[in-house]
């Protein structure tokens, strides 16, 4: 249990670039034909209607090609991050975080006691209760991924709080989210949220936190971003994926 997340884990602590997929359809043959080709995968629980029992599906197929499964849970909620972790998910993306109060809730959230306040109920990670010990608690307080984003302006003004708390392991960019927070609504490359996510970047570094972000299918941004210091990016979801390949198939195959 946990290699996707372990290995995930080692080439974040070696600095290198780690580049995922977002997970928004409900079919799992779709993240076992992404699975070869990604590091981690960003399965969308905010921005589709997937269901638990399907997230649980994208996640046994996630574990097969040992990517790192991060799952973007729908609200802030310490239920919901519970039921994800006890299906398998190796990791969590909380959206929408408004303050660092929010943020300590999210990592203790992910931690059982003494680290956090997690309950205790395993079910897929403790192999349905044959493994249910010590040794499985130690390692997913080791192991599991916690992370957060920063999609509004009050956690921007509480950044230096967020970075601090111990358990966090993750400060995800809401680029689009937090631009329209900032009043630049579809302009991530407006000077006041570039400076914003600049801002977020290099806090979260001096604190040691992994930074990452989510975006669309925007190469070019997203190696902005890694030059910036950003470490974990999704690029793109299954969706962009079939229709821009479908796009690029028709155009060259219809007669000029």
């Amino acid at each position: 249990m946990y290699e996707g997340v372990a290995a995930f884990r080692a080439r974040l602590e070696r600095d290198e670039l780690q580049i995922g997929a977002s997970i928004t359809l409900n079919d799992p043959a779709v993240t076992d034909a992404l699975g070869p080709s990604v590091d981690f995968f960003w399965i969308d629980l905010e921005h589709s209607p997937m269901s638990i029992e399907t997230l649980a599906g994208h996640v046994r197929t996630a574990r097969l090609h040992e990517a790192a499964s991060l799952v973007r849970v729908p609200i802030a909620d310490t239920a919901w991050i519970k039921r994800v972790l006890d299906a398998g998910a190796e990791g969590i993306i909380v959206p929408q975080v408004q303050d660092a109060a929010e943020a300590q809730a999210v990592a203790d959230a992910a931690r059982y006691p003494p680290q956090g306040r997690r309950g205790f109920g395993p079910r897929v990670p403790s192999a349905y209760g044959r493994n249910a010990n010590a040794a499985l608690v130690q390692q997913a307080n080791d192991l599991v991924f916690a992370s957060i984003q920063i999609e509004r302006r009050t956690a921007l003004a509480e950044i230096e709080a967020i970075a601090a708390i111990d358990g966090l392991d993750g400060i995800a960019l809401g680029p689009w989210d937090l631009a329209a927070d900032l009043g630049h609504a579809d302009d991530v490359r407006h000077p006041d949220v570039e400076a914003a996510i600049q801002r977020v970047i290099d806090v979260a570094r001096r604190a040691g936190k992994w930074v990452g972000s989510g975006m669309g299918d925007d190469p070019e941004l997203a190696l902005d971003y890694a030059r910036r210091g950003v470490r974990w990016i999704q690029v793109g979801n299954d969706v962009d994926y079939l229709i821009r390949r479908m796009d690029q198939v028709y155009a060259a195959a219809k007669p000029a």
